[in-house]
């Protein structure tokens, strides 16, 4: 176990868990090298089944250099129907080349348009909108540009299957590209929302000036900060920069004096961004329980008295298994051992808590780091119970990641599936070792 790059400590992933000097390198030096394709879970009729019954198009997607966010506004936009009658079940990355369903509310396959970068391919059609999280996982294939220690691949692999207990393994980590990957500060806004400062989420998001950041960025992020002019900074603030944009909007209409000024600022951005933030909140505090389980030395492919395990998820394939968090289980004494068997046969997962209202910690050492976390960050289950998008009741998240990981060595290229949730730089960051900045 090794120190992990400062950017992925600001946000709770203090180690690698392999010590061998990372590959080094690049990702998404191309849209090519970063391929990802959605293991689907769900059904479509055919195309002719009749619109009454089955309003909802299904369109899989194959999207180069497209944020799935900003191809949903552009496609709304073409197709002239609202944002929200296009639903998709994972948000994939821009830098890539990926692959996945949309559903599209009182469509006809004719007035698909065609878009630059992107091809669509009618399925059928849907009694129902597709659901974030209606997937089993993603096959990913990436290629790393110019590696300087290219050799170092195998000791990682040995050292991931240590881990792992025969399997490459990693700590189910939530990934940079949740909380920002130049600018790191959604899971900032998320615990000033779940704290009720509303006033403080919002300057977090739109003020808050990162050194990465262009000039102009900084100086208008500076301006809002300092003088809280809301007119005066939307003339400052780059066109390109939507969202902070829509919230000044919302702030010189408002007055931006109250609490409840703030709110609505923060309620004028889409609601899976309202919810994204929350969420980040709960991944840091995630990541925070996973690095300090491996302070403990505590195992992650088998519990100890305290854990909660969950039971696998009846419906997932055999190389995508993930826990059914209706399943759990609390680990007393007399059942560690039985549960480990369960655990070692991939029957079920040692679980951490995504904190919310309905949360129950664990018990035992798991416990004690849960518990010392939440106090940490001034925070309890109940502060989730929020208005509208922010409320989150939580859920449970296995604390172990396995890939069925392949590695072609000219070029290097690694290939492997994941679970939906799970992230690929989780995986690549053990083989890199660099800063995040260099893996997209």
């Amino acid at each position: 176990m090794r120190d992990a790059h400062p950017r992925e400590q600001a946000v709770g992933m203090t180690y690698y868990v392999s010590d061998a000097d990372g590959v080094g390198g690049r990702l998404r030096d191309r849209n090519e090298d970063f391929r990802v394709i959605e293991r689907e879970h769900f059904d479509a009729e055919p195309v002719d089944a009749p619109t009454g019954d089955y309003p909802y198009l299904v369109v899989r997607a194959t999207l180069r250099g497209w944020d799935t966010n900003d191809f949903a506004r552009r496609l709304s936009n073409e197709l002239g129907i609202s944002r929200g009658r296009i639903s998709w079940a994972g948000t994939k990355d821009k830098r890539a080349v990926s692959t996945q369903l949309f559903t599209l509310q009182d469509v006809d396959p004719e007035a698909l348009p065609s878009l630059s970068r992107a091809d669509l391919e009618v399925v059928g059609r849907a009694g129902r909108a597709l659901q974030f999280g209606d997937l089993l996982g993603n096959d990913f294939e990436i290629t790393v540009a110019d590696p300087t220690n290219p050799d170092s691949t195998g000791s990682i692999t040995d050292q991931l299957r240590e881990f792992g207990a025969g399997s490459v393994s990693v700590p189910n980590f939530f990934g940079q590209q949740r909380f920002g990957s130049t600018r790191p500060v959604t899971h900032e806004v998320g615990l000033d929302i779940v704290r009720g400062n509303w006033e403080d989420a919002v300057l977090t998001y739109v003020g808050n000036p990162h050194e990465d950041e262009p000039d102009g960025t900084r100086e208008a992020r500076t301006m809002v900060e300092e003088t809280h002019d809301w007119a005066a900074a939307l003339d400052e603030f780059p066109r390109r920069l939507r969202y902070e944009r829509s919230m000044l909007h919302a702030l010189v209409e408002n007055g931006g004096e109250d609490a409840a000024d703030f709110r609505e600022a923060l309620e004028v951005l889409p609601e899976n961004l309202q919810s994204l933030f929350v969420h980040a909140a709960q991944s840091y505090a995630f990541n925070l329980l996973l690095s300090r389980r491996l302070e403990r030395g505590l195992p992650f492919t088998r519990p100890v008295e305290g854990d909660v395990v969950c039971f696998a998820d009846a419906d997932a394939p055999a190389d995508l298994s993930f826990p059914d968090v209706d399943r759990e289980q609390r680990v007393t004494e007399r059942r560690v051992d039985t549960i480990a068997r369960h655990c070692e046969r991939g029957r079920a997962f040692v679980t951490a808590p995504l904190v919310g209202t309905e949360t129950e910690l664990a018990d035992g050492e798991q416990g004690e780091i849960e518990r010392s976390v939440l106090d940490d960050l001034g925070l309890e289950p109940g502060d989730f119970d929020l208005p509208g998008e922010f409320y989150s009741a939580g859920t449970r998240r296995a604390v172990l990641v396995r890939a069925n990981l392949t590695v072609d060595s000219d070029p290097l290229t690694f290939s492997f599936s994941l679970p939906k949730g799970s992230y690929a730089t989780v995986v690549l960051r053990e083989y890199l070792k660099v800063d995040p900045l260099e893996m997209g």
